[in-house]
């Protein structure tokens, strides 16, 4: 039955992953791709998304703020082309937490189009939603858990103990490349997956040690950065999503259910899915970095 799953249309970020794939593009995108990746400009119209979505099994979805409601269309069309799977862009906080809506209200709308989903399982398309919390080395690459690697400084949230969980990129993908290859047992599932489970004052520790330096460390709190969040997006400035997206792992807010080892059925084991090195992780980021 795996076989059965093996052409793979993508919008939005390309997955590397060993099967047929497709990434549908803007028709004004000047994104490249790797060879043997195949590319298909699109309109995003209905009609045009069901012609792409021919003799493809399986869509997966990753697209952004600003268009995850967008992703009805996606499906409609994928019934209509005879998609058998469709994943959506979940691949974050865990958006079945009323704290985390609360937070982050436009991530109601990952819900809608998980509800949505499951109105036309009769219809003989399956669906996997796939949580990862925040991607803990592009994070730790970027400075978005609080750590800036070039001038080892660090924001530590509310004592910097607070227990959560986050994913690699490469855990993911693996992760979706075994979702594909256990159609029976992803069918219609929601997924938990991480890689590590760790606190800002660990990393802040396997930070130091990685790069044999003392850090300066300055402190917040989930309440000064929430508030920073709300007056960014009153004043039009998206960046505050951000602020409030990093909430979602390192806030103290109740029930955000962040740590998914902890709070949710981690998903690894039925994936063939290991957990990964907190300082092997941090390690490998601070040696690309350098």
């Amino acid at each position: 039955m795996a076989s059965e799953l093996k052409n793979v249309a993508i919008i939005g970020v390309w997955l590397r992953i060993p099967f047929n794939v497709t990434v549908l593009t803007r028709s004004s995108s000047s994104a490249t791709f790797p060879a043997g990746v195949t590319v298909r400009k699109s309109d995003f119209s209905e009609q045009d998304l069901v012609s792409a979505f021919k003799g493809q099994n399986v869509v997966i979805s990753v697209v952004g703020l600003g268009a995850f409601t967008d992703q009805k269309k996606f499906i409609d069309a994928a019934i209509s082309a005879g998609v058998k799977r469709f994943i959506p862009s979940e691949f974050s906080a865990n958006t079945l937490s009323p704290a985390v809506v609360q937070l982050l209200p436009v991530f109601a709308q990952k819900k809608e189009v998980l509800d949505y989903l499951k109105t036309k399982e009769a219809s003989g398309l399956t669906w996997t939603a796939i949580w990862t919390a925040l991607f803990f080395d592009q994070c730790l690459t970027t400075g978005f858990l609080g750590f800036d690697l070039p001038t080892r400084t660090a924001s530590i949230w509310d004592g910097g103990n607070s227990v959560f969980t986050v994913t690699n990129v490469e855990q993911l993908q693996r992760a979706v490349i075994a979702t594909l290859e256990r159609p029976a047992e992803t069918a219609n599932k929601n997924l938990y997956i991480a890689s590590v489970e760790t606190s800002q004052n660990e990393l802040l520790a396997a930070l130091e040690k990685a790069t044999a330096s003392k850090w300066t460390v300055t402190y917040t709190t989930t309440d000064e950065q929430v508030s920073e969040g709300i007056a960014r997006l009153g004043k039009g400035d998206m960046t505050g999503a951000f602020v409030l997206v990093k909430a979602t792992s390192l806030g103290n807010t109740p029930n955000l259910r962040a740590n998914y080892i902890r709070d949710e059925q981690l998903a690894n084991g039925l994936l063939g899915l290991k957990l990964e090195s907190v300082e092997e992780t941090v390690k490998r980021v601070v040696g690309a970095s350098s």
